[in-house]
């Protein structure tokens, strides 16, 4: 069994604890009593390049980064350093993550991304409830559920961020009506980075879809490679968790 099968079989596992002790109906009535979402495409569109600040605990290839991290105040950091939007990893196996981490950073005024890997509909209405403005979506494990959980999504008033890797992910995920693409850089199977994946597959991106470099950024110069090649914004995780100032690093990645 793979790492990414791994995953996908400890999530179904979550879920179905997750359903013995949640409702559609309790989820839906805290819901209500959240703020409404955010516009998450609108917080990527404009003229110069965005970035998504994201807040992780640890990865599966490099172990700990902060175990111990404030997840809002680290948003509140994010957000004053010029973070467009910000992502929270909410898996607690590899990642070390929560849906308390994603409540922590509504603290901070910009729309905030689950990160997450998200097989059913109840993680979306988790996600709402818990004050997400979004959801990942990724092609590789969904198949033939892509469509109706990017349907899903938009029914809470979320958008879907759909992560891909390959060509044929970018048409599925194209065809399912995403529009926020997330190339990640690296491959769920291997761990391995390649930051070309945007500049290879920018060019099969439609006008007025929005396109997020992941993964593997750390300095401006690449930040600047992956704008020039087409995307509207980039995602950055661990090197701003691990810098000694996240603000001032976040702020050097945008040129600011």
């Amino acid at each position: 069994m793979s790492f990414l099968d791994e995953l996908v079989s400890s999530t179904r596992a979550r879920v179905a604890e997750a359903k013995e002790k949640l409702t559609e109906d309790a989820l839906e009535q805290r819901i209500a009593s959240v703020a409404p979402p955010r516009d998450l495409v609108a917080a990527l569109s404009g003229d110069d390049v965005s970035l998504i600040a994201e807040i992780k605990r640890a990865t599966p290839s490099q172990g700990p980064l902060d175990l111990d991290l404030d997840a809002g105040r680290l948003a509140r950091a994010y957000a004053a350093g010029g973070a467009a939007a910000i992502s929270v990893l909410t898996e607690p196996e590899l990642f070390k993550g929560s849906l308390e981490d994603l409540e922590a950073a509504r603290e901070a005024p910009v729309p905030l991304l689950r990160k997450d890997f998200i097989i059913d509909p109840l993680q979306l209405l988790e996600a709402r409830a818990a004050g997400a403005d979004a959801v990942l979506l990724i092609v590789r494990i969904l198949h033939d559920r892509l469509e109706a959980l990017v349907t899903a999504t938009r029914a809470l008033g979320m958008e879907p961020l759909v992560e891909v890797f390959h060509e044929d992910e970018l048409q599925r995920a194209l065809g399912a009506g995403a529009s926020v693409i997330a190339v990640n850089h690296r491959d769920l199977e291997t761990f391995e980075v390649d930051a070309r994946r945007t500049a290879s597959l920018a060019p099969s991106i439609p006008p007025g879809v929005l396109l997020v470099a992941a993964s593997g950024v750390s300095t401006r110069a690449e930040v600047e490679v992956l704008a020039d090649a087409g995307a509207d914004a980039v995602l950055v995780g661990q090197s701003l968790v691990t810098a000694p100032d996240p603000g001032a690093k976040l702020r050097e990645l945008l040129g600011r």
